[in-house]
């Protein structure tokens, strides 16, 4: 009886033991299944959805999703009022409106209209008609690329009284000053270049299909030429603008830095499929709008070390572990990084009533942005003041919450990961607090960034490491330029003319912020 006895208990507890692992896996599974659901959400509102992180409510996203597939029918409207490009009689003067704005400063072409010279006699009367008011109505006029092309002549001079002596002296032969030109040698002119930059670099239209523009304008330039160009101007003539501009970025007290991947084909000891990383750094709120982008084979924690090895100050990133452990450096972290999380999490819950501790999160993390947002015209030190009045406290009331949260929620769900990020980023996320200067998140780096993001959907891949540096130096000016009020072309066009006569002392009146550059280099202001 014994024997039976302890024989049924023990299969009775080796069932159990199985029925408990059996709800532990189910619960596992179910927990993962949910976590997917969750992921689900998260990648269709990033496929389909704003790419804005602000809280929207449906109805703003059904719009956005419609305006993404219907852009002309959605943008339409049939009754909308045109750009004010109708000026009215002298006589009954009204304020201008804002809309026409846009056509100030250009260049005008009058063209008026008069009656025949037989309608010049009033029928009436006889007596010869005169004007008595005018009715101006503008249009906007474009005229496509205009190519041709410029022959140098370059006189050489001689003296007809020294050709004339037949003493076996050869005669002196006097040329011509001439300026030194950008591509010696070759048919590209600064004005070629910099619209081939301009085109790819600003607009995104890689070389291929320049290739075919310059073809229907009647011109047959190769991608190879127009490559060769390109990285032509950048190591010899935009490489030096590019190292100052580095030095002075090091003696900035404020750096922002992010990192994007890369496809290079022909790298060496890595296959054409892998990634290589394009990095940028860039100044700050305050002092000369500095982007400075640098291509690497690898995200490894030694290239930030090597380029900012001289720099000491606050760097600000999204947390990336690479940029930690720089000498006389501190890290400032993203809250952009952090909000992202809870807003994921309120998104993967399929909505705000959902997760409510989701909720809670994001809405102390907008709370610090309201805060930014009232700050934005503060001067650094009335904005590190009101911080530590307004933000510290809210920030000591957000820890106690991700603490007290942490421990009744999942690690692996998109709540726990949201928070978890928060915990170990802790320090960086409040170093905001010591510095006015100092921004609250990386977005400015993030905008630096972005225009290679949308380029690189374009070109795809570098083909050469040379190319990839070569893009870089090229990225840095053309961003520099926009953060300093540049137009792009006209900045490179500029450059391309002048520097193959100008001294490497003159460097510094050719940087992007520079007064010396010309008036036509600039942006029009905005009003």
């Amino acid at each position: 009886m014994n024997n039976t006895s302890e024989t049924t208990t023990t299969t009775e507890s080796m069932w159990e033991q199985r029925a408990l692992k059996a709800e532990a896996k189910l619960a596992s599974v179910l927990s993962e299944m949910e976590y997917l659901k969750e992921q689900v959400r998260v990648l269709q509102r990033k496929r389909f959805g704003s790419s804005s992180e602000k809280t929207k409510g449906i109805a703003d996203q059904m719009k956005l999703f419609d305006s993404m597939f219907n852009e002309v029918e959605a943008t339409a409207e049939p009754f909308a009022p045109e750009p004010d490009l109708i000026t009215v009689p002298e006589h009954k003067r009204k304020k201008k409106s804002k809309r026409g704005s846009s056509l100030e400063g250009l260049p005008e072409e009058i063209v008026e209209y008069h009656l025949p010279d037989e309608e010049m006699v009033c029928s009436c009367c006889g007596t010869t008609r005169h004007v008595i008011n005018q009715e101006i109505t503008k249009e906007l006029v474009t005229v496509p690329a205009q190519v041709f092309v410029r022959a140098h002549v370059r006189n050489v001079y001689s003296c007809r009284s020294c050709e004339t002596k037949g003493d076996g002296s050869q005669p002196v032969v006097v040329k011509a000053p001439k300026p030194n030109r950008a591509f010696p040698g070759s048919i590209a002119s600064p004005s070629v270049v910099a619209h081939i930059i301009d085109e790819k670099y600003v607009m995104g239209v890689p070389l291929y299909r320049q290739e075919q523009q310059w073809l229907r304008r009647g011109v047959g330039l190769s991608r190879q030429n127009m490559s060769n160009w390109v990285q032509y101007a950048a190591q010899n003539w935009f490489q030096p603008i590019y190292d100052r501009m580095r030095e002075m970025l090091l003696t900035e007290s404020v750096i922002m830095a992010d990192e994007t991947s890369i496809q290079v084909l022909k790298e060496d000891g890595k296959a054409a499929e892998s990634k290589s990383f394009m990095w940028v750094y860039r100044s700050g709120r305050y002092g000369p709008g500095i982007v400075l982008y640098e291509y690497q084979p690898s995200r490894a924690s030694e290239h930030p070390k090597l380029f900012l090895q001289d720099f000491k100050g606050y760097l600000q990133s999204d947390g990336y572990a690479a940029y930690n452990g720089l000498p006389n450096v501190t890290n400032v972290g993203c809250w952009a990084h952090a909000r992202r999380g809870f807003d994921e999490a309120v998104t993967a819950a399929g909505g705000k009533s959902k997760n409510p501790k989701a909720l809670e999160g994001l809405d102390f993390c907008n709370q610090l942005y309201k805060i930014e947002k009232a700050l934005k015209d503060h001067t650094p030190e009335q904005r590190h003041a009101e911080r530590l009045l307004r933000s510290k406290p809210v920030l000591g009331a957000f820890s106690a919450w991700l603490h007290e949260t942490e421990a009744v929620s999942l690690p692996k769900s998109h709540l726990g990961k949201a928070i978890q990020y928060c915990l170990n980023q802790w320090n960086q996320l409040n170093a905001f607090l010591l510095d006015g200067r100092l921004e609250i998140d990386n977005n400015r780096t993030e905008r630096s960034i972005k225009p290679f993001v949308i380029a690189r959907k374009n070109f795809l891949f570098c083909d050469t490491p040379g190319g990839a540096k070569s893009s870089a130096v090229t990225f840095s000016l053309i961003e520099s330029a926009k953060e300093n009020g540049l137009k792009p072309y006209d900045y490179i066009e500029y450059l391309l003319e002048e520097l193959p006569n100008a001294s490497t002392k003159d460097l510094d009146s050719f940087m992007p912020w520079s007064d010396s550059i010309p008036e036509r280099c600039r942006s029009p202001k905005k009003k």
